[in-house]
């Protein structure tokens, strides 16, 4: 790849080509556990925070009423910093004269004025559109004045919350690398390679620590063994609506092939197995060009999610408020090298297969150079994202409608997407998936619509 085009694909600061694509889908801005005092007890006082999102700097905060505002950081008076501002309750105001602005960015007040003024009916701070799904609040930074896409009718939106779980992370690199590595079907019988594997009493909320959706002769197989002895998966890609399907198959025998069916929804997102009955949709959203947060999106097809269990295995892992990795380049990622040796493929741990991946993402540099890269043919999904990248910014500055979730007119088309790993027959696997899919998904109470309307917007912009 030439320097120009890594370049377009990684940058994302205003008015860059990259940028200006990302800016027309949906982003996560913040969990809403974040204005949880439990987890931030700042937020008792104070439910304000500052947010950085495609290398903008921003404001968040909630008022008395619960409604949420998403406002550009610097005041229009002078420019000092609102993320500093004064809570009032019914809106946030700059400490450096006083000036007042509602969860719209409407001006109320400008008290130092003379009395009579009418100036701050004229100053409005741009806001921006704000919606929740799933625990998380989303912000649209398109060009003002226009009319954002709906929220896609993925599965992670349209579970109840009883059925959903949400986190994040923050990693130290750009978030096309982070992304890329979500998108590779083949990296996981390496990166994730186990040599012994673990029991399958203690999985729930783990990835590759499940059990595989069938058997064997009559055995259970732990993902970690289908991973480790089958290491040259067959990879096909298939265009969609939302992006891509992603199909890897491992041939165990004459007989059984085992079948993992991922997503690589433009432009950002990927929708995996998590176990037989939940699925992961993770989004990696840029905080800048070198840093992004992924959010992780568990949801449930059978039983409400465990939150608790679920939250307390990954508080862990991080550093609060900013959820950020206890391990990374300043401790080697925790890389014990007994471990490789003996227990596993990298040597960074067996709990939290995320610290690969942070890993693998972070090692190739902040923004990782791929003039210096050899594609091969697992890389097959790498290449085909990237051309639609291009191309979909090329769309973009062109003045048209980018693919995916950011086009109104495929939104009825973009649903679930569907995901599976399993032992299927050989010569039937498109079959057995279809229907595996199927079965969960009719299983699953939340798919009456009855059950759950999707949350409204919080507070659009005016």
């Amino acid at each position: 790849m030439k320097a120009e085009q890594n370049d377009t694909l990684t940058r994302v600061g205003p008015g860059t080509p990259g940028g200006e694509l990302l800016r027309r889908y949906w982003q996560p801005v913040a969990l809403l556990d974040e204005f949880d005092p439990a987890l931030d007890p700042r937020m008792a006082v104070r439910p304000v925070k500052a947010v950085r999102v495609l290398g903008q700097d921003f404001v968040l905060f909630r008022d008395a009423q619960g409604r949420f505002g998403l406002l550009d950081r610097d005041c229009p008076h002078r420019g000092a910093d609102l993320a500093y501002g004064r809570n009032e309750g019914d809106g946030l105001r700059c400490p450096f004269h006083g000036w007042k602005f509602d969860v719209t960015g409407q001006c109320t007040e400008t008290p130092a004025e003379p009395l009579g003024s009418t100036l701050c009916t004229r100053i409005r701070q741009r806001s921006y559109p704000l919606t929740e799904r799933s625990g998380v609040l989303f912000g649209w930074f398109g060009p003002e004045g226009q009319t954002p896409p709906p929220m896609p009718a993925l599965d992670c939106f349209e579970a109840p919350g009883t059925h959903t779980f949400a986190f994040k992370g923050l990693w130290h690199c750009n978030w096309l690398q982070a992304f890329e590595v979500g998108i590779d079907p083949a990296h996981a019988s390496y990166l994730h390679r186990f040599f012994e594997d673990g029991s399958l009493d203690d999985t729930y909320g783990k990835q590759f620590r499940g059990a595989s959706a069938g058997e064997v002769g009559g055995e259970r197989w732990p993902m970690t063994r289908v991973m480790r002895e089958f290491g040259r998966p067959e990879i096909r890609c298939e265009a969609r609506p939302y992006g891509l399907q992603l199909t890897a198959l491992r041939p165990m025998t004459d007989a059984l092939t085992h079948v993992r069916v991922t997503n690589a929804v433009f432009p950002q997102t990927f929708v995996i197995p998590l176990s037989e009955t939940m699925t992961i949709t993770q989004m990696h959203v840029p905080v800048d060009d070198t840093h992004n947060y992924w959010y992780a999106f568990f949801t449930s097809f059978t039983d409400p999610v465990d939150k608790t269990t679920m939250r307390n295995q990954r508080l862990g892992s991080v550093t609060l408020p900013g959820f950020v990795p206890k391990t990374g380049r300043h401790n080697d990622w925790g890389f014990n090298p007994e471990e490789q040796a003996n227990r596993t493929y990298l040597g960074m741990g067996e709990d939290d297969i995320n610290v690969h991946d942070q890993w693998a993402c972070e090692s190739m540099g902040a923004i990782q150079d791929r003039t210096r890269e050899h594609l091969g043919t697992t890389d097959k999904v790498i290449a085909a994202h990237r051309r639609m990248l291009l191309d979909a910014i090329d769309t973009v500055a062109a003045g048209g409608t980018p693919p995916g979730q950011a086009d109104p007119a495929l939104h009825g088309l973009i649903h679930g997407p569907e995901t599976v790993d399993g032992f299927a027959p050989a010569q039937a696997w498109q079959a057995w998936w279809q229907q595996a899919v199927q079965r969960r998904r009719a299983q699953a109470p939340w798919q009456n619509p009855a059950v759950h309307t999707p949350a409204e917007d919080l507070a659009p912009a005016k």
